[in-house]
């Protein structure tokens, strides 16, 4: 693409420039104090971003029965609005309050408060405290993270359990704010099973949304699972949104998590990114978000007191970090290609694009630059948006693997009227 020459940039938008859009970043794990905010926010506010993915922290707030200290979270959700950003908030991981077993895991990640009254009546009731705690300022709470997978449900993953945790966790929402949206899932399986599961316990009828996740290099398979789990959720509850709660990809090719151990960079990663975001906007996902904003430990399998446990690096972050002894992100965050990425994808898709079909069309003709000819609908992806003054935005790519491929193409386009 050497050949290629430069007319301009896209110039920025900041959050609080954008009134409305369904791009988001996750802002997760302050619950273990992983990361410092405040070294993020207005590098995240920069992107144009306007939903973030928080998670509550219910052993972090309560450390004394039925004594809530909010004054870390009220500091996030409110850094956040005032940066034209939305909070919702993930509730998620156990209280050693009322657990034993939730002393044992680092951040009591996947500790559930059901093997007792005394423990279902303390989530209940930190529930409906949070709610009624940011009544106004959040609208969207999540239950649970990731619950279909035994490292989040250490019980062993249950459609059913989980359904009725669910009802419960709604039902205490609602009684803190009876205006809250309640989301369910957060899938991170691609089996509908678990849903159905679910969905058979009656939970359809107390949630408004359901997120998934999606962690894979080939963005492809992503409209075939949002077809394939609206065709689940239109047989028990039609009104039912659906959430992109998590997608992202490695900077390195030696992070933990998802995608682990692929050879990953950050020129990969700023790929992953444009074309997740691409075929999600063409999807009907009420908003999106990806997975995260900066460096951090996973710290799903972590042994409370054994930093070694825990220490096992993700870096999926825009912004990258160096680490401390004690895991922490440390030091000034840097930006990442896939920083300029999203700020870029906020500043042309935000306000009110939608897709329609638009009057462009591939011709393929000899191509002198590849010796043979240009690409066409048969090997490119492409997607027509429009705005509502207008104006058009004709998205097209060859859907090669990144992993293995740096593609380089011709293409030529009719354009009608």
């Amino acid at each position: 693409m050497e050949r290629l020459i430069k007319i301009g940039d896209v110039k920025g938008k900041s959050s609080s420039e954008i009134k409305h859009s369904r791009i988001g970043v996750g802002f997760e794990k302050l619950d273990r104090e992983l990361h410092d905010p405040e070294m993020a926010y207005d590098k995240m506010a920069e992107t144009g971003i306007k939903w973030a993915r928080i998670q509550s922290g219910w052993a972090r707030t309560e450390k004394e029965k039925g004594v809530y200290d909010f004054a870390w979270l009220d500091s996030v959700v409110d850094n956040l609005l005032s940066r034209g950003i939305e909070p919702w908030i993930d509730l998620c991981y156990g209280n050693g309050l009322y657990s034993e077993k939730a002393k044992e895991f680092f951040g009591a990640v996947g500790v559930l408060p059901i093997d007792c009254d005394e423990a279902k009546q303390g989530w209940a009731n930190y529930c409906t405290a949070i709610a009624k705690q940011y009544r106004g300022k959040v609208r969207y709470y999540e239950v649970w993270n990731e619950p279909d997978g035994d490292w989040d449900w250490n019980r062993g993953p249950d459609g059913r359990s989980y359904g009725q945790f669910a009802i419960a966790t709604a039902k205490a929402l609602r009684a803190g704010d009876p205006d809250v949206k309640v989301i369910g899932g957060s899938l991170c399986q691609v089996t509908s099973g678990f849903l159905a599961e679910a969905f058979e316990e009656g939970m359809a009828d107390h949630v408004d949304a359901i997120t998934y996740h999606e962690y894979t290099p080939d963005e492809r398979r992503v409209p075939t699972r949002v077809r394939s789990l609206r065709g689940l959720i239109n047989m028990y509850n039609p009104k039912i949104k659906i959430i992109q709660g998590e997608s992202g990809s490695q900077s390195r090719s030696d992070g933990r998590g998802a995608l682990h151990y692929g050879a990953w960079t950050e020129r990969k990663q700023a790929k992953q990114l444009l074309l997740h975001t691409m075929v999600d906007l063409e999807s009907e996902v009420e908003f999106i978000s990806y997975f995260s904003c900066v460096d951090m430990i996973e710290g799903l399998n972590g042994v409370e007191g054994n930093v070694e446990s825990y220490r096992d690096y993700g870096y999926f972050g825009i912004l990258g970090a160096e680490f401390g002894e004690d895991g922490m992100a440390k030091s000034e965050y840097k930006r990442k290609p896939s920083h300029r990425a999203l700020q870029t994808i906020c500043a042309l898709f935000s306000e009110d694009v939608h897709t329609e079909p638009l009057p462009i069309m591939m011709v393929p003709r000899q191509s002198k630059r590849l010796l043979s000819h240009d690409s066409d609908h048969t090997t490119t992806t492409t997607i027509c948006f429009k705005d509502n003054d207008g104006k058009w935005a004709y998205v097209y790519w060859a859907p090669t693997d990144i992993m293995t491929t740096d593609y380089e193409g011709t293409v030529t386009l009719h354009l009608a009227g």
